[in-house]
């Protein structure tokens, strides 16, 4: 396919735009979550690992930390191995966390690693057991209030979250000018492997690193109002309003409640953004207008 080529002004105007947010962003912290689309389209992959390697040649940090449910399930379904789920967690026992491990820490891992040394990059694979990264705690669950059961505790085995973070293997990464990505695995008191949602663990990371901003990408323009406007620019108070009258539900929900936690942590801003549009993570961070729902702590 032939495309026309960009004009020199524009270049250089685009070059000119960027240039400030390149100032601002240097030697700082950016932690993106990865997944949605742009973990499976050909095309938004290598645009993602691009914008990764652009962003450590000019100076910043980028540290990822990536998903892969549709992954795990896929490879459940292949071998026959049955899941359920309980209210949307999926209950996780030892041979399906093994699964989750493999998939992961393992294929989802190192096609990430090799995406971004593909094009130049320093990547170097993690999960958060190695270097005692993120220690984990069971995640206690209730069955939800149109259960029959509502409120019981169930037991959905190897599903965690964040007990703590040691940002001591991350540090020496950056340190040393490589690209870490991280499986969002920890390592419990107890031993046993832990999976946890990658948000949080990008949003727990990004407060533990101090970063500059925290990017959650997904399959959505960001937060819509009833007109589908996109809506940016939110503080806690504004977000709250917007969850009380159903703006904000569903899905989008856990997203929006872990941006607004890292900002109130200490984070400067958290951006929600299309992981569908092709170089998402360079157009919020270098240009004017960025791309998606823009949170902050104001």
């Amino acid at each position: 396919m032939t495309t026309t080529p960009t004009p020199p002004l524009e270049v250089a105007r685009v070059l000119t735009e960027a240039l400030p947010y390149i100032q601002r962003f240097h030697g700082r912290t950016i932690v993106v979550k990865y997944g949605g689309n742009a973990m499976t389209d050909a095309e938004l992959k290598q645009s993602f690992a691009r914008d990764i390697v652009l962003m450590k040649l000019v100076g910043f940090n980028p540290v990822v930390v990536h998903g892969g449910g549709p992954q795990i399930g896929n490879l459940l379904e292949r071998i026959g191995k049955e899941t359920s789920f309980v209210d949307g967690l999926r209950v996780t026992d030892a041979e399906t966390m093994d699964v989750v491990e493999m998939v992961l820490g393992g294929s989802v891992n190192k096609e990430i690693v090799n995406l971004i040394t593909g094009h130049g990059g320093r990547a170097v694979g993690l999960t958060g057991k190695d270097g005692g990264l993120i220690r984990a705690r069971q995640l206690q669950v209730t069955r939800p209030d149109d259960d029959e059961r509502a409120g019981e505790s169930v037991d959905i085995g190897h599903v965690g979250e964040v007990a703590s973070i040691d940002p001591a293997v991350v540090e020496m990464l950056d340190g040393g000018d490589f690209i870490p990505v991280i499986a969002p695995i920890g390592i419990g008191e107890d031993g046993r492997s832990y999976n946890i949602n990658a948000d949080l663990v990008a949003g727990r990371l990004a407060e533990t690193l101090s970063a500059d901003k925290l990017i959650l990408m997904t399959n959505t323009p960001g937060i819509l109002d009833a007109d589908g406007q996109l809506l940016t620019g939110l503080n806690a108070e504004r977000v709250a309003a917007l969850i009380a009258d159903g703006t904000i539900a569903s899905g989008m929900l856990p997203k929006v409640r872990c941006a607004l936690e890292a900002v109130a942590n200490g984070v400067d801003a958290a951006t929600i953004v299309d992981g569908r549009v092709e170089h998402a993570v360079l157009l919020e961070l270098l240009t004017d207008s960025g791309v998606g729902t823009l949170i902050h702590n104001g």
